[in-house]
Order: C-alpha cells, then structure tokens, then sequence
C-alpha cells in the first residue's frame, strides 16, 4: 500500500511539475524551471541536479539499490526528471548540457526498464523513443548500448536491434556470442511477427550466415 502510494504522488507531482515547466519555458524562464526540477528531485528522492550530474550513471543506479534489489520505478522517476532538465536547457539554446542529460536520462531508463519498471507509468516507451530522438546522429554509450539492444528486441523492433548490434560492434565490443544468439531467437519467431519487426525472415537467415562470416574472419585475424 504504502509503495503504490508513493507512485501515485510521484505520477501526480510530475504532471503538475511538467505542465509548470511547460510554461516557464515558453516564457524563456531558464532558472525558474530548473528549479522546479531541482525542487521535485529533493521532495522524492533526497537529491539534486548538481549532485545528480555529477554521479555517474553506475552510481546513481546504486543509490536506488536496496536490499540487492533494484528500486526500477524510483529509477524511472529520476530519468523522467533528467529528460525535463534535458528538455529545458534544449528550450534556452544549449545543446551540450541537454545531450548530456538525455544520454544519462537514456540509460537509467533501460536500466530500469531491464529490471522490471511499470512501462506504463510514466509513459516509458515513449519518453524512451522521444530521447532516441534527441540522441540521434551522436553515438550512444557502449554500456548504454547494451541495454538498448535488449530493450529493442522485448519491443519486436528486430531491425533496430540489428543495428544496434552493430553499433556495438563498430565500437570494438565483443558481442560474437550475443549477434548469433539474437538471430537464432529471431529465427524461433513467426513469418508475421518479423515482417512486423521489419526484419523478414530471409533477412533474418542472410544476418546470421554474415554473422558468422565476420565471426569466423575476425578469429582467423587474431591467430594470424
């Protein structure tokens, strides 16, 4: 009980919060809606902006840590306050500070998302898609990578989560093991399913057999 009502005042507090800072960015008020963030980020998790960006993202996804257990939608509520800080500073012109907090704002999301977060709550799936916006054209963490692949894959985005195997692998990640596993999962799916996913299933068979092309050369490479 007393968990399902901290999450209704936390969804309740981020709507007002949200509507507010809607209107102090319009009117170009900078300062005032940070504070409106900062103000949130206090009342319900004991921080603030300076601290939290100054953490990294590993740290910060262990101060919701209790018990060995990940407290996702705690997490979730933290991504969603980072991705309005994020959003301010895009309003008032500076493209550096707003990037950087969409990219954390990213991979605590999938972080929680991986771990059990209400999808629902908050909107994840769109804030998420919203922030791959954002991010676009940058190249995305390899460790936040990680956690998109995964999270593309639970959302039938199996063309996506091609590419995002290969972006890993364009960053020099070991990722042979995961590639082949992903297109033999693929290969369990129906027809339909991967038409939907816009990875048809004769794409699916070519993937793996290059796959294992670019496995076996990369091997042959290394014994040479």
């Amino acid at each position: 009980m007393f968990r399902r009502d901290y999450i209704v005042r936390m969804i309740e507090d981020m709507t007002a919060m949200v509507a507010k800072v809607l209107t102090l960015k319009q009117e170009r008020k900078t300062t005032e809606a940070l504070w409106e963030v900062d103000e949130l980020l206090n009342r319900h998790f004991r921080l603030n902006s300076r601290l939290l960006n100054s953490l990294s993202v590993e740290d910060v996804i262990e101060m919701f840590r209790l018990g060995g257990i990940i407290e996702s939608d705690k997490l979730q509520g933290v991504a969603r306050l980072l991705k309005e800080e994020g959003g301010i500073y895009t309003a008032a012109g500076n493209k550096e500070e707003a990037l950087f907090r969409s990219m954390r704002a990213l991979h605590l999301y999938l972080y929680a998302d991986l771990h059990g977060a209400d999808r629902s709550l908050l909107s994840m799936t769109e804030e998420i898609d919203e922030l791959l916006q954002e991010v676009q054209g940058y190249r995305v963490p390899a460790k936040t990578e990680r956690l998109l692949l995964p999270y593309l894959e639970s959302q039938g985005r199996y063309s996506k989560a091609e590419d995002s195997l290969y972006r890993l692998r364009e960053q020099g990640e070991d990722v042979a093991v995961e590639g082949k596993a992903l297109y033999e999962r693929l290969l369990l799916k129906a027809p339909e399913e991967l038409e939907k996913g816009q990875l048809p299933l004769d794409e699916v068979k070519q993937g793996l057999q290059e796959w294992n092309r670019l496995v076996d050369r990369e091997k042959e490479w290394e014994l040479q």
